[in-house]
């Protein structure tokens, strides 16, 4: 397994890795994969950086896509994280954030923030976040809709 920047053959991939979790809704993976295209289309950009899981073919297992936050000194986003259900619980998620972290550091960053619902559906991420040393800063109540509430979560690493 190697991680390696996205190219143009790994979109469908993610468009099915995304709908295969049955986590995400249509407008999240719309979001999603529009930052897929800003990141393709305009490599000259440094607003989001996206990052493969990949078998040594064409295979995706996950992907991560972050980027620094504007205005900030030192402040990360991560804004993407999924790994294929076929190819969950074997540790490429933890690889990504990895590579994550270390080029966050590597760029003079210092701390990582996240956003997460509620929801039972993404409890698993939550504890996937908190087991990797992120922790819950702020609870926006009703933020995503009424009883869904905004969690921001974030991780120094320097």
């Amino acid at each position: 397994m190697i991680i390696r920047s996205l190219v143009f053959q790994d979109k469908p991939k993610i468009l099915y890795l995304l709908q295969q979790r049955g986590v995400f809704n249509n407008d999240e993976i719309k979001v999603a994969m529009e930052l897929l295209d800003v990141y393709l289309n305009n490599p000259e950009r440094q607003d989001y950086y996206i990052f493969c899981a990949a078998d040594n073919g064409d295979g995706v297992a996950g992907y991560i896509c972050f980027g620094p936050n504007p205005m900030t000194e030192g402040c990360y986003d991560l804004y993407w994280i999924a790994v294929d259900q076929n190819s969950g619980r074997k540790g490429i998620g933890e690889k990504l954030l990895a590579y994550m972290e270390k080029f966050v550091i590597k760029n003079k960053g210092r701390c990582i923030y996240l956003d997460t619902s509620s929801t039972p559906a993404y409890a698993p991420a939550r504890l996937f976040y908190k087991k990797h040393g992120f922790k819950t800063v702020s609870i926006l109540k009703d933020f995503y809709r009424v009883g869904d509430h905004k969690m921001i979560l974030m991780k120094k690493v320097a």
